[in-house]
């Protein structure tokens, strides 16, 4: 889907410029759509920071501060995501997604587990989704969850400008 036809990437795109914010997000299950969507709304180079698909273990660790032994398909891994990225590229708001997109389980976890972890300088937290249909299925209900998420929380915050 186009970016200018999914309403909540417009909505994301007007609060990040009108309140002067940098957007970032953090990926393992979604192996770059949310970024590739996000980054294609309105004037993104103005407002998103960029994105980070990490899906080795190793590597959220080293690069997002993830901490060893989280399960990589927890609320815990979600919310650590987003706020290592949030610091790594200085943004205001930052969604991670990571899960089981499918088609079979992983460990203990059934196919169509997701967690979305979101992070601001206020705090933290994540949503967990319980998806149904094929992997491009449980990858694009993660994305659009996802830009809901970012568009939900952008909605609280305004960075303010030099001078403010």
């Amino acid at each position: 889907m186009a970016a200018e036809d999914h309403d909540d990437v417009v909505r994301l795109s007007e609060l990040a410029q009108s309140r002067h914010l940098r957007v970032c997000v953090a990926e393992s299950l979604t192996s770059g759509r949310l970024a590739n969507t996000v980054g294609a709304g309105g004037k993104a180079s103005e407002w998103f920071a960029g994105g980070i698909v990490a899906y080795f273990t190793e590597v959220k660790e080293r690069v997002l501060g993830l901490t060893p032994g989280t399960d990589p398909v927890s609320a815990a891994c979600a919310e650590e995501l987003a706020a290592g990225a949030r610091t790594l590229f200085d943004a205001d708001i930052c969604v991670a997604t990571t899960g089981v997109g499918g088609p079979g389980p992983e460990g203990k976890h059934p196919a169509g587990t997701v967690y979305l972890g979101w992070a601001t300088a206020e705090g933290r937290g994540h949503r967990r989704l319980d998806l149904d249909g094929d992997p491009d299925d449980v990858m694009d209900a993660s994305v659009d969850a996802a830009i809901r998420l970012l568009a939900f929380h952008a909605e609280g915050l305004r960075r303010p400008l030099d001078g403010d």
